[in-house]
C-alpha cells in the first residue's frame, strides 16, 4: 500500500509536468488487490510494522474469502454439497421453503383440473362423477395435494376412476414426493451427522514450546481427545505459512512448508486415548534451523496444525485444525503433566492441558548450538594430536642436545689429543 501511494505521487508529478508541457493527461495505473497487499516489506517501517493476520483462526477455520468467483453455476451442479454447506437457518428455510412451494404447485394443478372439467359447477350433484370427490376450492385442493404427496390419506378426499389426467397427475406426485423427500431428509441427515462437529471435541494446546529434549532443541504442542469413543487411524501433519521470496525475485504469499512431526518414523500415526505431546525436532531440514529467541518474535510466520482420522462411532473421516503464531510460541517452556495413575485407571487432568512450566532452555538457534558443540568437539581431538607432536618434539630436542653434546665431546678430545702431540 505504501508503494502504491508513493508510485501514485511520482505518477501525479509526472502527469502535473506532462500538463504543462501538453494537454495528455495519464491515469493511475489500478493495481490488483493482490499485488497491494504483497508488496515487500522493506520499502519502510511504517510499512513492515504491521499485524500478523491469521490463515486459519485457533477454532480450525480457514480465514480466506474467496471473492471474484465467476463461475458461480459450478455451486448449482453440486447443489447436494451447496446445502449441507450452508448455515442451519438457510438450510431450515429452504427445507420448508421446497415442502411448501410442491404443495402448493400441485396443488394448483389440482383445482385447475377439476376446474376445466367443471367439477367446480356440480358441486353437491349427486349425478356427476368428479376426479376427486369432495374438491370445493383451492384450499382443498392444497390439502390434497398434502395428503398424496405425504401419503397421509384421510378418506375424506379421494380421486375417481373417471378422471385418467388426474390419474397421471397422481404418479408425477407420487414419484416427485419420493425424490424430494430423499434429497431434502438426505441433506438434513448429513448436515446433523457432519464430522467436524466431532472436531468439537478434538483440543489443541493454547500455546506451542520450544525447549531441549534428549539433547536436541524442539518445537512442541499438544492434543487431546475429550471423548471415550476414540478416532481411529489418527494422524497429525503440520504446515509452515510464512511469505518467501525466490531466488528469481518472485514473492509467493501464504508459501506452504511441511513441518515433519515423524513422517519417517511413523510418530505422526497417534493412539489418541490420552492427550498426546507433538514434537518437531529442529535439525538441518527444519524451516527453524536458524531462527534463535531473539529472532522469533520479528518472524512473521503461522503453524497450522492439523489432526484427522475417522470417527469410531459413525466411520466417518473427521479433520481438527489450529495454528500458531509467533506470540503463541513460547520459548523455554514445557507442558505440566496432566496423566496420573489412579486406583486401577490412568486419569486426564484437563484443567492442566494448557498450562506450562519454565525450564533451562539455551537462547540459541539450532544452527548456533550444533557451531557450538562441533568447536566444543574440535579441542578432543586436537589434544590428543597435539600431545603426539610434542611428544615427537621432544624427543627430537633430545636427539639434538645429545648429538651436540657428543659433538663436543669429540671436539675436547681431538684437542687434547693435538696438545699431547705438541
Amino acid at each position: 500500500v505504501c508503494l502504491f501511494s508513493m508510485a501514485a505521487n511520482v505518477l501525479e508529478e509526472d502527469s502535473m509536468e506532462q500538463d504543462i508541457e501538453s494537454p495528455v493527461t495519464i491515469h493511475q495505473p489500478k493495481l490488483p488487490k493482490q499485488a497491494r497487499e504483497d508488496l515487500p516489506k522493506n520499502i519502510s517501517k511504517e510499512c513492515a510494522k504491521r499485524k500478523i493476520q491469521r490463515y486459519v483462526r485457533k477454532d480450525g477455520k480457514c480465514n480466506v474469502h474467496h471473492g471474484n468467483v465467476r463461475e458461480t453455476y459450478r455451486y448449482l451442479t453440486d447443489i447436494f454439497t451447496t446445502l449441507v454447506d450452508l448455515k442451519w437457518r438457510f438450510n431450515l428455510l429452504i427445507f420448508v421453503m421446497v415442502y411448501t412451494v410442491t404443495w402448493l404447485f400441485f396443488g394448483m394443478i389440482w383445482w385447475l383440473i377439476a376446474y376445466m372439467r367443471g367439477d367446480m359447477d356440480h358441486i353437491g350433484d349427486s349425478t356427476w362423477t368428479p376426479c376427486v370427490s369432495n374438491l370445493n376450492g383451492f384450499v382443498s385442493a392444497f390439502l390434497f395435494s398434502i395428503e398424496t404427496e405425504t401419503t397421509i390419506g384421510y378418506g375424506y378426499r379421494v380421486i375417481t376412476d373417471k378422471c385418467p389426467e388426474g390419474i397421471i397427475l397422481l404418479l408425477v406426485q407420487s414419484v416427485l414426493g419420493s425424490i424430494v423427500n430423499a434429497f431434502m431428509v438426505g441433506c438434513m441427515f448429513v448436515k446433523i451427522s457432519q464430522p467436524k462437529k466431532r472436531a468439537e471435541t478434538l483440543v489443541f494446546s493454547t500455546n506451542a514450546v520450544i525447549s531441549m529434549r534428549d539433547g536436541k532443541l524442539c518445537l512442541m504442542f499438544r492434543v487431546g481427545d475429550l471423548r471415550n469413543s476414540h478416532i481411529v487411524e489418527a494422524s497429525i501433519r503440520a504446515k509452515l505459512i510464512k511469505s518467501k521470496q525466490t531466488k528469481e525475485g518472485e514473492f509467493i504469499p501464504l508459501n506452504q512448508t511441511d513441518i515433519n512431526v515423524g513422517y519417517y518414523t511413523g510418530d505422526d500415526r497417534l493412539f489418541l486415548v490420552s492427550p498426546l505431546i507433538i514434537s518437531h525436532e529442529i535439525n538441518q531440514q527444519s524451516p527453524f534451523w536458524e531462527i534463535s529467541k531473539a529472532q522469533l518474535p520479528k518472524e512473521e510466520l503461522e503453524i497450522v496444525v492439523i489432526l484427522e482420522g475417522m470417527v469410531e462411532a459413525t466411520g466417518m473421516t473427521c479433520q481438527a485444525r489450529s495454528s500458531y503464531i509467533t506470540s503463541e510460541i513460547l520459548w523455554g517452556y514445557r507442558f505440566m503433566p496432566v496423566l496420573t495413575l489412579e486406583d486401577g485407571f490412568y486419569e486426564v487432568d484437563y484443567n492442566s492441558f494448557h498450562e506450562t512450566y519454565e525450564t533451562n532452555t539455551p537462547v540459541y538457534s539450532a544452527k548456533e548450538l550444533a557451531e557450538m558443540a562441533s568447536r566444543a568437539e574440535l579441542p578432543l581431538t586436537w589434544s590428543v594430536s597435539s600431545k603426539l607432536d610434542q611428544h615427537a618434539e621432544l624427543e627430537t630436542e633430545e636427539e639434538e642436545k645429545n648429538q651436540e653434546d657428543q659433538n663436543e665431546r669429540n671436539g675436547d678430545v681431538a684437542n687434547l689429543e693435538n696438545e699431547s702431540k705438541v
